[in-house]
C-alpha cells in the first residue's frame, strides 16, 4: 500500500426522505471514524418514478454541517445542469463556511438515467458534447469565483462579477472534483478540477483512469486527487454475503455491485484501490442495518 492513508466516505440515505435519519447517520458515521459523508444529488431515484422521495441535496448537507464536527461533506455528484451557475457557487460557498472548510463539491455531466428528471422538472437537457463543454465552463466559473475573481463569460455560462461574500473558508474554495468514466470528461478533471471521482470501476480500470487523470494534470503543471465511489455489499462473513446477495436478486435489485464479500476481505479491497491511486473510496452500503458498524469495527482499523 501506498505511504498515503485511504480515506473512507459514507454515502447518506437521501432517498429515506427522512431528514432524522439523514442527520443521525452523518453522526453515526462520524462517531465510527468515517472521513466524510457525501450525498447525491436527486430529485426523485433514478429508474423509478417521480413519486418516490428523496432529499435535496445541498440543503440537506446544511443541516448535515450544523451537527457534525469533524467529517467532510459533499455532493456526489450535483449536475451541472440543476443550477444556475452563480447560486451553485454561492451555495457551496456558504456550506464551506458554515462547516469550517469541510464542504467537496463533486460535480458532473449526468447520464441518461437522469432525463427522467430533467422531463418532471423543466431542467435543460443538452446533447453529450455540450454538456460536457457546459461542464468544463461550469467548473471554470466555480474557481473564478471561489478565488474572487470575475468570470469571463463562455458559450455556456454568463458572465459573473461576484463576488462571493462572505467568501470560502479556505483560500480557492472548496476543492471541485468532477465525477466522470468517459476519458474526455477524466482529462478535463486532470487540467481544470482539484479531483476526480471514478463510480464503480475495478481497481485495474481505477488505475488506468488515474494514468490518464495524472498524466493530464501534469501536462497542465498540477495535481489532481483521485477517488473512487460504489456500492458494497460487506457481510459478517461468506454465508451472510451469499445470503443478502441472494436476497438482492430476489428482490429484483439491479447487478450493480461494485464489491460484495465478507469484512474480512474488504480491507484487502480497499488496500488494491489505495495502490491503483485512491485517496478516497466513498460507500454505498447496501444490506441491512449494522454495515457502519460492521466496518467500524473490522475493516476502518486495517486502513
Amino acid at each position: 500500500m501506498t505511504g498515503r492513508a485511504l480515506k473512507v466516505g459514507s454515502i447518506l440515505p437521501m432517498f429515506s426522505g427522512d431528514p432524522l435519519k439523514v442527520r443521525n447517520a452523518a453522526l453515526d458515521a462520524e462517531r465510527r471514524g468515517f472521513d466524510g459523508v457525501f450525498a447525491f444529488d436527486h430529485f426523485f431515484p433514478p429508474g423509478l418514478p417521480s413519486d418516490r422521495p428523496a432529499l435535496e441535496a445541498f440543503t440537506t448537507l446544511a443541516s448535515v454541517a450544523a451537527v457534525t464536527e469533524r467529517v467532510a461533506i459533499g455532493t456526489l455528484v450535483t449536475r451541472a445542469a440543476l443550477r444556475p451557475i452563480g447560486l451553485l457557487a454561492k451555495m457551496a460557498a456558504t456550506l464551506d463556511l458554515m462547516s469550517g472548510g469541510r464542504m467537496i463539491l463533486g460535480i458532473g455531466t449526468g447520464d441518461p438515467i437522469d432525463q427522467p428528471e430533467h422531463d418532471a422538472y423543466g431542467f435543460t437537457t443538452l446533447s453529450v458534447k455540450d454538456r460536457r463543454a457546459h461542464l468544463a465552463e461550469t467548473v471554470a466559473a466555480l474557481k473564478a469565483l471561489f478565488r474572487g475573481d470575475p468570470f469571463e463569460g463562455g458559450g455556456f455560462v454568463a458572465k459573473m462579477d461576484g463576488p462571493l461574500v462572505p467568501p470560502p473558508v479556505r483560500a480557492g474554495g472548496p476543492p471541485i472534483w468532477i465525477g466522470a468514466q468517459a476519458e474526455e470528461v477524466v482529462r478535463m478533471a486532470g487540467s481544470l478540477a482539484d479531483g476526480w471521482n471514478g463510480w464503480g470501476v475495478s481497481p485495474e480500470r481505477f488505475g488506468a483512469k488515474v494514468a490518464i487523470l495524472t498524466e493530464e494534470a501534469a501536462r497542465a503543471g498540477r495535481e489532481v486527487e483521485p477517488t473512487w465511489a460504489g456500492i458494497v455489499l460487506v457481510g459478517e462473513d461468506e454465508a451472510e454475503t451469499e445470503r443478502l446477495v441472494a436476497d438482492r436478486h430476489a428482490r429484483g435489485f439491479p447487478d450493480d455491485l461494485a464489491w460484495s464479500g465478507p469484512a474480512d476481505r474488504f480491507a484487502s479491497f480497499l488496500h488494491e484501490l489505495a495502490e491503483a491511486g485512491a485517496s478516497w473510496a466513498i460507500l454505498v452500503l447496501a444490506g441491512p442495518a449494522g454495515r457502519r458498524k460492521l466496518l467500524s469495527e473490522r475493516v476502518l482499523p486495517a486502513l
